[in-house]
């Protein structure tokens, strides 16, 4: 697999590139879902292929080949060079790329279990049993679980000289219960409402113990039907932490790519409202917010050990104090903004231009607890689990519904509400975080469906988080 990646370097080179990269790939896929006890899909998947960047002036080119030969490989590395001068031909200046380490290396994800070896009917029987038993609590229309796993290998060679190997293993999945009522449906799902996934093999899903929570969700889509809606008005909001992870993707992870900041994407999700001149001045919340981009925490779905560039993985400061001090980058943008490249760049797919995307984009932990929460708060609501978003194109304004929340009063948490929903400004929202979780509260929430881009690519990522606290919310917002 080097020697087809090297050949599409070498053909890229061989037409005139300044610069060429190439990733050899195979990934296998496993995703099994069951509504209602029954086997809804079980689709398996694999591809195998390279794709080649080519760098000519100010431009980039892109080609990729399936079931490539040594060949093929080669005539791929000639058709994107091809392309970037086209593409050059546009007036620009020409592209830099920021300097990295060129390494020859082999990065393997840690797992216990081997997703592979663990039998299909073990993983069947699973989701048969948690969504049986859902549908015993009365009022349980709907229950759904799934499974999803990928091993994937890459072979990274660029023209610098870099030769990298990378294994990356991971597991997750989920499960739902809806209860339908005379005229609404409530949901409660588990760990999250999208999933929740690893860096890690089938350990991965023992650990979460999908049995163990089966029941509660059940009994608690059904009270949510008979619960009350919570008042309209400005209150202290707590938010668990599945909830924060989702705030931070939304309202942070888009809006430090550095590509939107610089107007270079703007297709799926939009821009940014944060200007490059403001960095290191530029106040982004209160001073308990300390977010950091960190592709090396252990089991996070967004780690690894090398980004699509060859840029090692590391940790990244992006708010500090309240203070956003850091961005998401890769090699081209980089240098653009005259920083160090933070090794963020990757593709969905041997046949995808990689780009900036969120490795493990986290809020670090503080010093309190959710009880400690609770208890220091006369009037407000907790919230839990999200069941829908909204956010404008600059990643200001936003409103979001989660699926369960709870009444607080005189530091105890009284009676469930259902559709809870707050909205706020991102800066200021942030601004009034007044309380933050500890680190044993401290989950890294995985998210296996960033999408951007056109033709739209998935992004693995993931959003360490912990229960946080937000005075004077806008909180019932309906319509």
């Amino acid at each position: 697999m080097f020697d087809l990646a090297q050949a599409a370097v070498e053909g890229a080179l061989s037409a005139g590139a300044a610069y060429a990269d190439a990733r050899a790939m195979t990934e296998s896929a496993l995703s099994i879902g069951v509504q209602n006890g029954a086997v809804e899909s079980t689709d398996v998947g694999s591809t195998a292929g390279v794709g080649v960047r080519a760098l000519f002036g100010s431009a980039w080119g892109f080609y990729a080949v399936a079931e490539p030969s040594l060949a093929s490989s080669r005539t791929a590395g000639e058709r994107a060079a091809e392309i970037a001068r086209a593409s050059a031909m546009v007036p620009g200046p020409p592209q830099d790329l920021a300097d990295v380490r060129v390494e020859e290396a082999d990065y393997r994800t840690p797992f216990q279990e081997d997703p592979a070896l663990v039998s299909l009917s073990e993983k069947v029987e699973l989701l048969v049993g948690v969504t049986e038993e859902m549908r015993r609590t009365k009022g349980v229309a709907l229950a759904r679980g799934n499974l999803d796993f990928w091993d994937t290998d890459k072979w990274f060679v660029s023209s610098q000289g870099h030769r990298i190997h990378q294994r990356l293993v991971e597991s997750g999945g989920g499960m739902s219960a809806m209860a339908v009522g005379e005229t609404e449906t409530q949901i409660r799902s588990y760990p999250q409402s999208f999933g929740h996934y690893e860096s890690g093999g089938y350990e991965v899903i023992r650990k979460w113990d999908f049995p163990a929570h089966a029941t509660r969700l059940a009994e608690e889509a059904v009270a949510l039907l008979g619960a009350d809606e919570m008042e309209e008005g400005e209150t202290t909001v707590v938010l668990a932490s599945d909830q924060v992870a989702l705030q931070i993707h939304e309202s942070v992870g888009h809006a430090i790519e550095l590509d939107r900041i610089l107007g270079w994407e703007a297709a799926l999700a939009g821009t940014s409202h944060l200007e490059l001149s403001r960095l290191h001045e530029h106040r982004y919340g209160s001073d308990l917010m300390n977010i950091t981009a960190d592709a090396t925490l252990p089991g996070a779905l967004g780690t690894f050990g090398f980004d699509d560039e060859g840029t090692p993985a590391q940790r990244v400061d992006i708010v500090t104090e309240g203070t956003w001090v850091g961005v998401l980058s890769g090699r081209d943008s980089a240098a653009v903004a005259g920083l160090p490249p933070g090794g963020m760049v990757r593709g969905d797919g041997y046949n995808r231009l990689p780009m900036v995307r969120m490795t493990n984009v986290g809020l670090l932990p503080g010093s309190s607890s959710l009880d400690e929460m609770i208890a220091e708060t006369d009037q407000g609501y907790l919230m839990s689990t999200n069941r829908s978003w909204s956010i404008d194109d600059r990643r200001l304004n936003f409103q979001f519904g989660c699926e369960i929340g709870w009444e607080l009063r005189n530091g105890r948490r009284t009676k469930m509400v259902k559709n809870p929903t707050y909205t706020g400004i991102t800066p200021q929202f942030w601004g009034s975080m007044d309380m933050i979780g500890n680190e044993p509260e401290w989950v890294f929430w995985g998210l296996p469906n960033c999408g951007k881009g056109q033709p739209i690519q998935l992004a693995h990522t993931a959003h360490p988080a912990v229960p946080a606290r937000f005075r004077g919310v806008r909180v019932g917002v309906r319509g």
